[in-house]
């Protein structure tokens, strides 16, 4: 998808033209082909009017370092191989972020910090992600949120997280021949996987597994067409956590060469 310069799609005021919407239920409920046909859906979603007025909003105002730009303005779609092993669960896009690139974690600087440490450990192509179209690709690992719009505030609320998880569990669906790991960053993507993670057909233990750094746990299958998956906590890389000190490069990275090794991919040591 072509997310730069201008086409006979886009309205005067640079952004493109509101999808069309889905009829009925949220397409999140149907079943999907392929990890393709659902990402193409969830770029169609108009489910949240709250988000959809914020995200559509941004891309008309826009920051003004990125006034020339085209800004995606619609949901996030997943990044990544439709055969992954190993996800990253985050929290939503970034307004001048994803909602901006129209690519998970691409062009804020939480996505700097996720990039370079992919790279580090050998599970992404380059260490720095501008745009859709830098060529930037990642080796088994898969990018992906419970809330496909950018928020207000990066705040969610809970209905809007609830109303967007039939995507998630969709995702893990087609996901599941190949999974075999996740990595969630935050406690906002822990709580919201672990229902989508049921749904899915794996069984969450009781009490729920609470979510800290360096936290693991062992999903069982509650389905025979899956497999154990290994569940990994990782503070968010947010500016906050990683301006203060509380997520190092060398903490992120070792929770994803450990949930890629995990996961059966071919990880670089670090340090």
């Amino acid at each position: 998808m072509h997310h730069g310069g201008t086409s006979s799609g886009e309205n005067r005021a640079g952004t493109r033209p509101p999808p069309v919407s889905v009829p009925g239920d949220p397409p999140a409920r149907r079943r999907y082909r392929s990890v393709t046909a659902l990402d193409e859906a969830v770029t169609r979603c108009r489910a949240c009017p709250r988000l959809v007025q914020w995200r559509e909003l941004v891309a008309r105002t826009k920051r003004a370092a990125f006034q020339d730009e085209t800004y995606w303005g619609r949901p996030v779609a997943g990044f990544g191989p439709d055969d992954a092993r190993m996800l990253v669960v985050g929290l939503a896009p970034a307004a001048h972020g994803g909602n901006r690139t129209g690519r998970m974690f691409t062009g804020d600087r939480s996505g700097d910090v996720l990039f370079a440490a992919l790279h580090a450990v050998g599970l992404a192509s380059q260490p720095v992600a501008v745009h859709a179209e830098d060529d930037m690709r990642l080796f088994g690992v898969r990018l992906t949120a419970p809330v496909h719009c950018a928020p207000p505030d990066n705040k969610p609320t809970v209905t809007e997280r609830d109303r967007c998880r039939g995507w998630l569990e969709a995702e893990l669906d087609l996901l599941a021949p190949t999974a075999r790991s996740v990595v969630v960053l935050g406690a906002f993507g822990w709580q919201a996987l672990l229902p989508a993670l049921a749904g899915a057909g794996w069984a969450v233990p009781r009490p729920r597994p609470k979510f800290g750094h360096g936290a693991r746990v062992r999903l069982e299958p509650t389905r025979p067409d899956r497999a154990p998956l290994e569940l990994f906590g990782c503070y968010h890389v947010s500016q906050h956590n990683t301006f203060t000190g509380r997520l190092t490069p060398t903490m992120l990275e070792d929770v994803l060469a450990t949930a890629g090794t995990v996961a059966g991919l071919a990880t670089r040591p670090t340090g």
